[in-house]
């Protein structure tokens, strides 16, 4: 890496260090992220951030809505140089959009809203995640090497940032799943104990007069479970049967 690193993007890569995670939700930090890298680069750009999952793309952070624009481009076209670059993990440089072999329907497109090159840099986050920082540029062959290696030098930086955040979100949204089937399964256990008592009945046959009050009643089987558990409580003198 050249040590020839300007000012701004000296600021913005110790801007990476201040993103703490939890926080800020994913897309709050990929909506930093993306202005930081258009930063970094010494020429002036637009930038967005693809992400593919199980062959779905969507653009999660922009600085303009060209970028959005073209990048829905290839997403309805399936082709294009930003799922290209996610999906194989390479970067992908287009010099001059008017003379671009390899995708002529985005590169026509590009080059009616005025951007004549690109840059597209891999964005490994897990396993089943992939993405791609995408920069368009109004020039001509606007990414020398020099700055696409700062780009990619970015990127590889941006890439354990979003990887970390996406972790810590689909973990947090995993355990506050669990918590709500744990708090679930304990107010269906007590109304299940209340039909019991009520009923002489065995645990089977009072999960099956729930799920068929459930049915009957079209509500889930945890709002009826907490509809008896809520009525019993406020209640606690009187017996409270079920009658599917």
């Amino acid at each position: 890496m050249s040590s020839n690193i300007s000012i701004e993007a000296s600021d913005a890569f110790a801007q990476l260090s201040t993103i703490v995670l939890g926080e800020e939700p994913l897309e709050a930090i990929l909506e930093r992220l993306v202005h930081i890298a258009r930063q970094v680069l010494p020429i002036t750009v637009e930038a967005s951030i693809t992400l593919l999952s199980r062959d779905d793309a969507t653009t999660v952070a922009s600085t303009d809505e060209v970028a959005v624009k073209l990048d829905e481009r290839q997403y309805d076209d399936e082709r294009g140089p930003c799922l290209d670059a996610a999906a194989a993990g390479e970067r992908i440089r287009i010099t001059d959009m008017r003379s671009e072999p390899r995708w002529p329907r985005f590169a026509a497109a590009a080059a009616n809203a005025g951007v004549l090159s690109s840059l597209s840099m891999p964005l490994p986050i897990q396993r089943n995640v992939t993405g791609a920082l995408n920069f368009y540029a109004t020039s001509v062959d606007a990414f020398s090497e020099e700055t696409v290696e700062l780009a990619e030098m970015f990127a590889a930086h941006a890439a354990v940032a979003v990887a970390n955040a996406h972790l810590y979100e689909t973990t947090a949204a995993l355990a506050e799943q669990m918590k709500e089937a744990m708090a679930n399964r304990a107010v269906i256990e007590q109304a299940k104990g209340i039909v019991m008592r009520d009923r002489g009945c065995t645990a089977d046959e009072a999960f099956d007069a729930l799920a068929l009050l459930s049915q009957q009643s079209h509500t889930k089987l945890r709002e009826v479970a907490q509809q008896l558990v809520d009525q019993v409580r406020n209640q606690p003198g009187s017996q409270r049967g079920i009658t599917p």
